[in-house]
C-alpha cells in the first residue's frame, strides 16, 4: 500500500487501535499511538494526533482523554458489551453441546476480542472448559445458514438424517432416503439446536437435532400457509417438550413434595400456579407433550411427585410404573 493511501485510513486505524488495546484502566499515551501508527507506515505527530482524536469525537466515536504520568492518554469506555455480559455469551457456547470444539474455540475468541485485548486476556484467563460432550457435526453453521434462508423464505428444506450406532458411526435413516419438510423454526432446547418443522399430511409438528442432519439443501418450493401460522405457537410447543420429543398434548395435575418446586418452575415456567395441599405437598396443573422423555423426567423424582389427573393419565402412569418394575 503507497504511503498515500496509508494516510487515508489514517482514522480507521487510530479508532482500530484504540477500541482494541485501551479501555478505562489502560489507556494509550500519545507517544504510544504515534509510534504504533508509524509502525503500520502512517506517520503522525502530536499535533495532528489530536486534531484526529477531534474528528472522532465530533462524529459521535466518545475518545476519553487522561493524564498519563506527564503525559496524555487516551482510551474508549464505551463498548458494545461489557466483561460479564461476554462471560454469559461465552458460557452459553461452551454449554452448547451442538457446537463442536473447533467452532467452539472460534466462537470464544470472537467473542472474548469484542471487548478489547485487555478484556479478552482476563476473559480468557479465567475460563474453565467444562462440557465435553461436544457433537463433531462440522457442517453445523452451513446447516444452519441454510435453514435461516429457508424459513426466511418460506421455502422447504430436504435433508438425509442419521443416528450413531455402538462405534459411533453413522446409520441414516430411511436408507439414507431425503426428508423434504416445511420448516417453522430453530429451536435452543437443553444444550442441543432443533429444526420445527410442519407436517401437513398429519397436521402436527415434530422436530429434528441439527447437528444429525446431512445434505442439507433448499427446496425451490414454498411451505404451506399453516406452516406459516405454525410458526407464532412454536414457543408454547417448546415448553410442552421435554428435551424436543414430540408426543400428543395433555393436561395433567401432579402431586409433589414442596422441595421439588423448584423443579417444577424450572420444567414448566416462573408463572406455573401451584396449590399447597398439605404442609408437605403441592400440586398443579400443567401441559406436556406425553413420550418417554416426560415419563423419565417424572419417574426420576421417585415417590416424591405423582400424576392425580386425568384418570386416563393416571392409569397409564400406574401401567408405566409396573412396565418398569
Amino acid at each position: 500500500m503507497s504511503q498515500e493511501n496509508r494516510q487515508k485510513i489514517k482514522l480507521l486505524k487510530l479508532y482500530e487501535l484504540l477500541q482494541q488495546e485501551t479501555d478505562e484502566q489502560n489507556p494509550m499515551t500519545t507517544m504510544m499511538i504515534i509510534d504504533r501508527l508509524e509502525s503500520l507506515g502512517i506517520s503522525c505527530d502530536r499535533r495532528t494526533l489530536a486534531k484526529d482524536i477531534a474528528v472522532l469525537n465530533e462524529d459521535g466515536y466518545e475518545i476519553m482523554d487522561c493524564r498519563v504520568g506527564k503525559e496524555k492518554g487516551y482510551y474508549i469506555e464505551d463498548r458494545s458489551f461489557s466483561v460479564p455480559e461476554l462471560k454469559i455469551l461465552i458460557d452459553a457456547v461452551q454449554a452448547a453441546s451442538f457446537i463442536t470444539e473447533k467452532k467452539t474455540a472460534e466462537l470464544v475468541d470472537k467473542l472474548a476480542n469484542l471487548g478489547g485485548s485487555h478484556s479478552a486476556e482476563i476473559l480468557k484467563s479465567n475460563m474453565v472448559c467444562f462440557n465435553t460432550r461436544k457433537h463433531s457435526n462440522e457442517t453445523i453453521y452451513y446447516t444452519i445458514g441454510t435453514l435461516e434462508e429457508a424459513i426466511q423464505q418460506q421455502k422447504k428444506v430436504s435433508f438425509r438424517y442419521y443416528d450413531l450406532n455402538e462405534k459411533g458411526q453413522k446409520v441414516y435413516r430411511k436408507e439414507g432416503g431425503v426428508y423434504v419438510t416445511e420448516p417453522v423454526a430453530l429451536v435452543f432446547n437443553e444444550d442441543n439446536y432443533y429444526l420445527v418443522v410442519y407436517n401437513s399430511k398429519y397436521e402436527n409438528t415434530t422436530s429434528y437435532r441439527i447437528d444429525r442432519m446431512a445434505s442439507v439443501e433448499l427446496v425451490d418450493e414454498f411451505v404451506s400457509d399453516k406452516a406459516f401460522l405454525v410458526r407464532e405457537e412454536v414457543g408454547c410447543y417448546a415448553d410442552q417438550m421435554i428435551k424436543m420429543y414430540g408426543g400428543r398434548t395433555e393436561e395433567i395435575t401432579i402431586q409433589f413434595d414442596g422441595k421439588l418446586m423448584g423443579a417444577v418452575y424450572d420444567r414448566f415456567g416462573e408463572d406455573t400456579k401451584m396449590l399447597r395441599i398439605t404442609p408437605e405437598l403441592c400440586a398443579a396443573t400443567v401441559t406436556v407433550q406425553v413420550s418417554p422423555t416426560f415419563w423419565g423426567w417424572i419417574f426420576q423424582f421417585g415417590k416424591m411427585m405423582r400424576i392425580t389427573a386425568p384418570a386416563a393419565m393416571v392409569e397409564e402412569y400406574k401401567a408405566k410404573a409396573r412396565d418398569l418394575l
